[in-house]
């Protein structure tokens, strides 16, 4: 019987992922954001609808600057995740799927999150 020599603990912080790898990763990352932040928009959004002066209210949760960074921080995650889905449906169409391929449609995800982000960003402040 062979012994195989195999990790038992691997410490992910000693691997060097690749560019498509790392924008996978935070597609997934920004979903579970949206998820957790949808709690804080269904909040306002009860809030707004219970009375004039829920309104009053929630509009005034908005203006808080820690609302408005909430608020930039879930819209820039739903800009990448929107961004990084797109660059998925892409692969399931056999399109980018070559290792050059993959690299800039990784590339262009990140430009375009970032150009989403300081959008929403001027949009938000």
């Amino acid at each position: 019987m062979k012994t195989r020599e195999r990790p038992v603990n691997l410490d992910l912080t000693k691997f060097s992922f690749p560019l498509p790898a790392l924008t996978s990763i935070t597609h997934r990352i920004a979903g579970v954001i949206l998820f957790v932040g949808l709690a804080f928009l269904l909040y306002a959004f009860n809030l707004s609808l219970t009375s004039p002066a829920g309104f009053a209210e929630a509009s005034a949760l908005f203006d808080a600057p820690l609302a408005k960074f909430i608020t930039w921080g879930l819209l820039t995650a739903l800009g990448y995740h929107l961004v990084a889905g797109i660059k998925h449906l892409f692969l399931d169409f056999d399109i980018g799927d070559t290792l050059e391929g993959a690299r800039l449609a990784a590339q262009l995800t990140i430009a375009g999150a970032v150009i989403i982000s300081i959008l929403a960003g001027i949009w938000v402040w």
